[in-house]
């Protein structure tokens, strides 16, 4: 009986240190083991990137008759797209051509005859033959040199601005007269030549496409203010 108990120790005695010994294992493994790392993989790839290219590469045909609403073509960051329209800063000028319309009528050359108002310095103040001229320069502005054959034959030298009447009903056409200002030299020839300061101002009636009628008042401020008034009719032109 003593033997059996002997054994019986015996062999639970090498049993409980084996059982020591495998739990300090596993504990000693259980601290040493170290934590595991996740290493992304270098190749992925973002979803949003690739649908961002998908999109960028994606050809859109517009059609007639429908409106883009979506964000892609507001905000698609090309260069058409983007590009800013600035307002223009310059002002519009009327182009400049030699013997064009104006707003007051066609160009004309033709003859007519000076009827001597006051003064006697210059054949302004007399009854003479005339040839009268106007050339358009812009859209309101024109030339209208003249000349008043006599002794002392004049040369009127006018830059002016032209006027048009315009129709209160926009139904009806314009009235027909084309008022005009201006401002230039009176020249005198002879044995005394003189040049003055010239003011003209007069009316244009078209009176056909091929015909126009004038009348003006010119005043020359030689030594002493010759005035005439100038009537003719010019045969129209267009530019040269």
């Amino acid at each position: 009986m003593t033997d059996i108990i002997f054994r019986k120790s015996c062999l639970t005695a090498p049993s409980f240190t084996a059982l020591v010994v495998l739990s300090s294992a596993l504990s000693v493994n259980a601290q040493t083991v170290l934590p595991e790392t996740i290493i992304p993989p270098t190749n992925q790839v973002s979803i949003s990137t690739v649908a961002t290219e998908e999109i960028a590469s994606r050809t859109i045909t517009p059609r007639p008759g429908t409106v883009e609403t979506s964000s892609l073509m507001l905000n698609s960051g090309s260069p058409e797209a983007t590009e800013k329209i600035e307002p223009a800063n310059h002002i519009a000028q009327s182009p400049i051509g030699i013997g064009r319309t104006t707003r007051g009528g066609s160009s004309y050359i033709g003859v007519g005859t000076n009827i001597g108002a006051s003064g006697n310095y210059s054949s302004l103040s007399d009854g003479n033959f005339t040839i009268i001229s106007k050339v358009g320069l812009t859209k309101t502005l024109s030339v209208r040199p003249s000349v008043i054959l006599g002794t002392d034959t004049t040369f009127l030298v006018p830059i002016t601005y032209d006027f048009s009447f315009k129709s209160p009903d926009p139904f009806t056409e314009p009235l027909p007269i084309a008022p005009y200002v201006g401002v230039g030299a009176a020249i005198r020839t002879g044995d005394t030549s003189n040049t003055a300061v010239l003011v003209t101002g007069g009316i244009d009636v078209p009176l056909n496409s091929s015909l126009t009628a004038t009348a003006s008042v010119n005043a020359g401020f030689f030594d002493k203010t010759d005035v005439g008034v100038l009537l003719g009719v010019g045969y129209n032109f267009r530019g040269f």
